[in-house]
């Protein structure tokens, strides 16, 4: 498990993309940590719009990757398994539902054009109305 400085200080490595910090939220005694990332949503676009891509685990399941000098998503705390190979695709061309490094992910398209991707685990407690309140709170 990693500190609290270590997720101010790094990057989450995440589907080909970096996230930054932006807050941990307790649930039932247990810290979800919440990474935030903008990024145009279509370059192929006449006026493409910014859009906001978060994603939220527990942060007992990030690890602290030494040699990439990154956060990465691990289930059992430890950099292990490798990052998925070839190119980041746009976030509107994902699956909705798909794996990265050995965790299951579901992706849930937010009302302002963004997305949210959760753990498979734990997908029916944060996208569930009190869930999708708790990560949207400042």
């Amino acid at each position: 498990m990693v500190e609290p400085a270590d997720l101010e200080l790094n990057v989450l490595d995440f589907n080909r993309k970096s996230f930054s910090f932006e807050r941990t939220i307790d649930w039932d005694g247990e810290p979800i940590a919440l990474f935030t990332r903008r990024e145009t949503e279509s370059e192929s676009r006449f006026r493409p719009k910014v859009i906001r891509l978060q994603v939220a685990l527990p942060v007992a399941w990030i690890a602290y990757d030494l040699a990439a000098d990154l956060l990465v998503p691990a289930k059992d705390g430890k950099p292990g398994a490798s990052p998925p190979k070839g190119e980041a695709l746009e976030a509107a061309a994902q699956p909705t539902r798909f794996e990265e490094r050995g965790i299951a992910w579901r992706r849930h398209a937010e009302a302002d054009g963004g997305f949210l991707y959760v753990p498979e685990p734990w997908a029916d407690r944060l996208l569930s109305p009190d869930g999708l309140s708790r990560l949207r709170a400042p």
